[in-house]
């Protein structure tokens, strides 16, 4: 009985192993494809096809395509909310149109839409997760697990955080009450066991191929004076406004959507992506280049441009959300935040230089706060972009956008009239 039991948690591990290895394979080639891919839309195709506004014909034609793929085969990738929602409820994820799934993932990522990429990788790990389940028998059982590990190893990969990737799944309770099948510590092992193998693989091709995965620049410093306490009470109101400003956007772009057939809609979100892109080239993407461009030379913006650049941001990620071109949305909003953050600092301070950082961290963190309710990876996630000094003020921020947000949706649900949706 005792080796039984010995070999099949070894054998536990040894599918974990191998599954953190699929996880680096495949997010490795998508990241790889999504570059080449950008390249080719972006500085390819028009250094030799007659410069930068061919990027409108090129940009309107991948919407097009991407609302044909929508309209015969359905509206992927499913969010992250949706995707991990669907883990924890039905305790299933249908892998049958993992290839729909990885073109609609790629194509918003390749022609420039302000999205991130984990919405559609989680939703292809997802699917190849329970592919395994459905197809190896020793598996079957765990599927759901060997999901939630793979969700966790995926997003603490994106963002080069593997304790937000837990976090994230974990934080808050499974809506059914039902629990792991492994105890917490064996699953938290699992985890460490999957996200060693992940990195192991993806460094490996990156030395084998010469070729990296960015994430976003990180904040080697930061100073905090006496006065910064005092404003975290303009910037955590801030942020939490920030975050119903994104909600009003996701509204008003939904309400647009719905009344234009998928293809043309999609259309016209390549076409204002194209526009965008040409006009205000920051505002494209998800963020991580144009992020490091304004931590090294941000004193060539004024605050009232970076404002107009962090307003544009969120009302470009709600219309490509809405309009079909889909992806993730904390990349775009930590950039958008981090604008507001550095905005403020400059028209306080008149040395805004020691200020920007404490100010950026702040509004970030309580905008993301507010979004997510999840305080803990909230405040892991933030450690990507900020020094560890800030961590208490971080969580602070966290915790009270949370709150806030919490109290203030209450209010507004208990002022509903009943039976009103």
């Amino acid at each position: 009985m005792e080796n039984t039991s010995l070999k099949n948690h070894a054998a536990v591990c040894l599918l974990t192993v191998g599954l953190g290895a699929a996880v680096g394979l495949v997010l490795w080639l998508f990241l790889q494809v999504v570059s080449l891919g950008t390249s080719l839309i972006w500085q390819i195709l028009p250094a030799h096809l007659g410069g930068k506004w061919i990027t409108i014909p090129l940009c309107v034609l991948g919407g097009i395509l991407a609302g044909l793929v929508h309209r015969r085969f359905g509206d992927y990738p499913e969010s992250l909310d949706t995707v991990m929602g669907k883990v924890k409820r039905d305790r299933h994820y249908d892998y049958r149109p993992m290839p729909v799934i990885l073109v609609c993932a790629l194509l918003p990522l390749i022609f420039g839409a302000s999205v991130g990429p984990e919405a559609g990788l989680t939703g292809i790990i997802a699917g190849l997760c329970y592919w395994v389940g459905d197809n190896v028998n020793f598996a079957r059982q765990n599927a759901a697990l060997y999901t939630e590990i793979g969700e966790a190893v995926t997003l603490g990969q994106i963002f080069h955080m593997p304790l937000f990737g837990i976090l994230a799944v974990e934080e808050e309770p499974d809506a059914e009450g039902n629990t792991a099948v492994l105890p917490k510590a064996g699953k938290l092992v699992l985890y460490a066991l999957s996200a060693a193998a992940c990195f192991l693989v993806i460094a490996g091709l990156n030395a084998l191929f010469h070729t990296s995965i960015e994430g976003f620049p990180s904040f080697s410093e930061v100073t905090i004076a006496p006065i910064d306490y005092l404003l975290v009470l303009l910037y955590i109101p801030v942020g939490l406004l920030l975050y119903y400003g994104f909600t009003a956007a996701e509204f008003f772009t939904e309400f647009a959507a719905v009344r234009w057939p998928v293809v043309w809609r999609e259309g016209i979100c390549g076409l204002l992506i194209s526009l965008v892109g040409l006009s205000v080239p920051m505002v494209l993407f998800s963020g991580e280049e144009q992020m490091g461009e304004l931590m090294l030379d941000f004193g060539r913006y004024t605050p009232w441009l970076l404002i107009g650049i962090c307003l544009l941001k969120l009302v470009m990620t709600a219309f490509c959300l809405n309009f079909g071109m889909k992806g993730g949305h904390f990349f775009p909003l930590i950039f958008a935040c981090v604008c507001m953050g550095f905005a403020l600092a400059m028209l306080v301070f008149p040395n805004p230089a020691e200020h920007v950082v404490f100010a950026a961290g702040v509004v970030t963190s309580a905008t993301l706060g507010a979004q997510l309710k999840k305080p803990l990876a909230v405040s892991v996630l933030m450690l990507l972009c900020f020094p560890a000094r800030l961590l208490f003020w971080i969580f602070l921020a966290a915790a009270a956008g949370g709150r806030l947000a919490q109290l203030i949706d209450d209010k507004r649900k208990a002022m509903e009239p009943k039976g009103a949706h």
